[in-house]
């Protein structure tokens, strides 16, 4: 892994603003719109709040939150229309602000599956075991250029509207 592969994720919204996250699908008015590292349900994305200082939603002022909600329903939008033509499976998006185990203002937005494990289609996708988040056949790579520049277009052709 070169230098810069392993700057970007110690300081993901640093290196966002500095403009080389590889991770970055596009920027946002309140935040970066990102593909997640694991893509074992395709189309996993986050958006992460532009400062790295914003802990929780309620740390932004009202007009800014709202920013950064409105952004969030724009990346589920943006997930849902390019998961659905992607794959006839596709059921709907989950999203989710945690917080817990990053110090960051984030939310999550998750495509969900019909055929997702009968025993995990109901469970938040945290729930899933930590080797499904770590197995390298599912890892972010070349092999998801093509939906990354179908969530890039879409979330272009969404801000537009």
């Amino acid at each position: 892994m070169t230098q810069q592969g392993t700057t970007w994720r110690r300081d993901r919204i640093g290196s966002a603003l500095r403009g080389d996250n590889p991770t970055v699908l596009a920027r946002l008015e309140a935040g970066f719109a990102v593909v997640g590292d694991a893509q074992f349900l395709p189309g996993y994305c986050v958006l992460l709040a532009d400062d790295p200082r914003v802990g929780r939603l309620t740390d932004l002022p009202r007009p800014r939150r709202l920013r950064f909600l409105a952004d969030v329903d724009l990346l589920a939008e943006a997930v849902e229309v390019v998961c659905g033509r992607r794959d006839p499976g596709f059921r709907r998006v989950d999203v989710e602000i945690l917080g817990n185990a990053v110090p960051h203002l984030h939310a999550h937005v998750r495509a969900r599956y019909g055929w997702e494990p009968a025993e995990r289609v109901d469970d938040p996708v945290h729930l899933y075991p930590p080797e499904v988040w770590t197995d390298p056949a599912t890892a972010l790579g070349p092999r998801h250029d093509e939906l990354r520049g179908d969530l890039t277009a879409e979330l272009d052709r969404l801000q537009k509207l």
